[in-house]
């Protein structure tokens, strides 16, 4: 990069989200200081300082006089409508908190989830499916879908201890996302892992979540009959 000639600030910013991306500066470390940028960048300090500026605004970083630029740990966004880690949630309830993995499988992109995702064709998706339950009564069931190819270190993790929606946030920055509610009945392997009859009404949340314009994670989640949500502004 300091070979690199007339570089704009949009350079510094797209090489820092890349850094932040890959996980060579992961979520809570410290940012070298504007004049280390510059120089590595071969450009004015004023140029790193505009990419930073930006960056912050998006809530990628933090910025404190005097205490450098700092990969948040909790992305702004989040802070708007939470994502909830389900085991906080349940333990949250003075309930024990048990997690089951019913799946993990590496599968070729389905034609809907590109066409929702805006993915390429032979995209690879690791699929996963997951039991959360309080108290060995079911609470939420949940499918998700992982691209590889933003968060290719996810293959080395099994969630056979940890579930991804945890995992993801304690790993993964993310800049925006998209969340959807809706009830569905109970059919198939909800009422069977929900434990309720045929046409149970449910709950159902669908989130994905972007890094700078690439999709990471699609999930759907299902709770128990009678299930709340609720959240605070």
């Amino acid at each position: 990069m300091n070979e690199q000639k007339n570089v704009g600030f949009q350079d510094v910013r797209d090489e820092v989200l890349n850094r932040i991306q890959t996980r060579i500066w992961p979520q809570g470390s410290l940012l070298p200081t504007e004049l280390e940028l510059a120089a590595e960048f071969g450009c004015a300090r004023a140029t790193v300082n505009r990419a930073l500026r930006e960056l912050a605004d998006q809530g990628i970083v933090t910025r404190k006089r005097k205490g450098g630029t700092r990969v948040v740990t909790t992305p702004v966004k989040q802070a708007r409508l939470p994502i909830a880690v389900v085991r906080q949630t349940i333990e949250d309830m003075n309930a024990e908190y048990r997690y089951a993995l019913v799946s993990r499988t590496l599968i070729d992109c389905p034609a809907w989830l590109q066409a929702k995702l805006g993915l390429p064709e032979g995209t690879q998706i690791l699929h996963l499916r997951c039991m959360h339950h309080a108290d060995n009564r079911p609470f939420q069931y949940e499918e998700r879908w992982i691209n590889t190819a933003a968060v290719p270190h996810v293959m080395d993790e099994d969630f056979l201890s940890t579930g991804p929606n945890e995992w993801l946030l304690a790993e993964v920055p993310f800049s925006n996302a998209e969340i959807a509610f809706s009830a569905v009945p109970a059919t198939g392997p909800l009422q069977d892992f929900l434990s309720v009859p045929p046409g149970t009404p449910l709950f159902q949340l669908e989130r994905t979540t972007w890094f700078r314009n690439t999709p990471v994670t699609f999930v759907r989640m299902t709770f128990h009959q009678g299930y709340q949500m609720r959240t605070t502004y």
